[in-house]
């Protein structure tokens, strides 16, 4: 093998690299046009929106579609879901979370809450909100998700340190929900944070685990006497109601019979005064008009009348043997 030729100008040899020196910049040219080729544009999904920067400063919105931008880092979208509603949980975590605030760092220290009459409660519940503008939730507050939660728990603790375990654990659910909301929105209102607070539902109140069964003991006899207040009530809605009507029937008869009285004794008093005047007029014409007309409606409910001379001394001969 001969040795590579001198070159009088360069008196080491020169070494064969196997390649074109010019792919030494070509190679990193043509990465540098990939990168920038798949860096220079994005797609926005129809429930969200885009928040675009440029060298970190707000430049716009951008709707649902296809969008190009400066490559390199220049410009950077943000994808915000504004059109989807997310929730926070807090006390408990469900698997497969969409969202990445969704779950809970510590469930069982966000559980445990003292009631206003100094009871333990441990109490679950789910917070449900939408994204009204990105721009303040990317901007307003350095951690948005963060400062979400944090204010939900502040509000909750507060609404039940405000009322007894016993309504805590029963009847004050419905309250404790709006009430809670109310006061989260004002707040929210207050920070701009661009959220806006749809639902507070909560999930399982039960007290600690060591007082559980004394707790549920109590339930249950509450339950037992409401049971028994609507059972009593049920029975007095359809006893009371009927003896009702049936006082009513009867006093609307009594009514009626005393009114047909009072004019049927009203009809034989005109009656008698009209008698009287042809009394007054004709005695003895009267009184046999009177006497026939009673005959008239006595015999007919006697049957059958057998009539026979006052002086005869006996009547079988007259009667039909046959």
């Amino acid at each position: 093998m001969k040795p590579p030729p001198l070159d009088s100008n360069f008196p080491f040899p020169r070494t064969n690299l196997g390649f074109s020196p010019k792919w030494i910049i070509m190679v990193p040219i043509g990465i540098l046009a990939i990168v920038g080729l798949f860096s220079s544009y994005y797609t926005v999904s129809p429930e969200s929106e885009a928040v675009v920067q440029r060298f970190g400063q707000f430049k716009e919105i951008a709707p649902p579609g296809l969008h190009f931008k400066l490559p390199y880092g220049i410009d950077s979208a943000t994808i915000v879901p504004v059109r989807r509603q997310l929730k926070l949980e807090f006390g408990f975590n469900t698997d497969f979370a969409t969202n990445p605030d969704q779950a809970s760092q510590d469930p069982e220290l966000e559980r445990d809450m003292v009631t206003g009459d100094l009871n333990a409660a441990q109490v679950e519940w789910i917070l449900q909100y939408s994204i009204s503008s990105p721009r303040d939730y990317l901007f307003k507050v350095r951690d948005p998700g963060s400062t979400l939660r944090d204010l939900t728990e502040a509000v909750m603790c507060e609404v039940i340190g405000d009322r007894t375990v016993d309504e805590v654990l029963t009847i004050g659910r419905t309250e404790i929900e709006t009430e809670s909301l109310v006061r989260l929105k004002v707040l929210l209102e207050k920070l701009n944070m661009g959220v806006t607070a749809e639902q507070i539902q909560l999930k399982n109140v039960h007290p600690p685990a060591p007082v559980q069964r004394s707790f549920d003991e109590v339930n249950k006899a509450q339950q037992e006497r409401e049971q028994l207040i609507n059972e009593a009530n049920g029975q007095y809605n359809q006893v009371i109601p009927r003896a009702k009507g049936l006082a009513d029937q009867r006093i609307s008869g009594a009514e009626g019979f005393a009114v047909q009285r009072i004019n049927e004794a009203e009809g034989d008093v005109a009656r008698f005064k009209e008698l009287l005047v042809q009394y007054d007029k004709a005695p003895a014409i009267t009184k046999q008009r009177l006497y026939l007309e009673t005959m008239n409606e006595v015999l007919p409910k006697l049957g059958s009348k057998i009539i026979i001379d006052e002086d005869a001394k006996q009547f079988l001969p007259l009667m039909n043997l046959k």
